[in-house]
């Protein structure tokens, strides 16, 4: 590593530091050169440009920064990847990952499967076999049949299928039923306000939905989605 003072130079030792930066540069041109050594190399062209000894000849430092110039756009050649060999790896690992979901739902080798669903206004992960209890008013009656049509995701223990912000209706199947239509404990509200001889007291109870998931399935494959 070269170390270079900020002192006045002989010209004969300035021209070699400059043969030794284009020799830096020429290395770069080949495909030789990294981040790290771009980096110094151009610190290094700067510096000597900077130099008393140098800075009197102007010539030099014309020349200094042409070579600097050169070493800069040889380092951003040189780490620029290939867009389309990129591209295509990704395409092939893309197809790679989704024909073997959709062979996993063609031969409904996907094990149990969850599911995010939005019901009432808030989101439930459910699988089958599990009870949701929804609160607040909602109009379906106890022992009917529901389809839930807002999926956000299913997943199994090999992958998952996100949703944008749903996944498409009739690609995943979540079936419920009501079990329960009932209400919650009794909560006692109570408001006071100081010194204003103020006090109220009021009851609530809140209505409540228990829903049981039948079934969790995918109906689609990803192409066909």
């Amino acid at each position: 590593m070269i170390h270079i003072c900020m002192m006045s130079l002989p010209r004969r030792l300035a021209t070699s530091l400059l043969g030794h930066v284009r020799s830096h540069i020429t290395s770069a041109t080949c495909g030789t050169s990294s981040a790290g050594r771009s980096a110094s190399v151009l610190s290094r062209c700067r510096a000597l440009s900077l130099v008393p000894g140098v800075s009197s000849c102007p010539s030099l430092v014309a020349s200094l920064r042409t070579s600097a110039a050169q070493f800069r756009s040889a380092s951003y050649q040189d780490v620029q990847p290939d867009y389309e060999v990129v591209a295509e790896t990704e395409n092939k690992i893309t197809a790679d990952v989704v024909s073997q979901v959709n062979r996993s739902i063609a031969d409904r080798s996907t094990g149990r499967l969850f599911a995010v669903v939005h019901i009432n206004g808030k989101q439930f992960k459910v699988t089958d076999g599990d009870l949701v209890v929804v609160q607040g008013q909602w109009p379906p009656s106890l022992g009917q049949q529901l389809r839930l049509e807002k999926v956000l995701l299913v997943g199994s223990a090999d992958f998952t299928l996100l949703g944008r912000p749903v996944l498409d209706r009739g690609m995943a199947a979540v079936e419920a039923t009501v079990i329960e239509k009932s209400l919650s404990h009794t909560k006692t509200i109570f408001r006071k306000k100081k010194r204003k001889n103020y006090r109220r007291i009021n009851f609530c109870r809140m209505p409540l939905t228990t829903l049981r998931i039948n079934s969790v399935r995918l109906e689609k494959t990803v192409d066909q989605s």
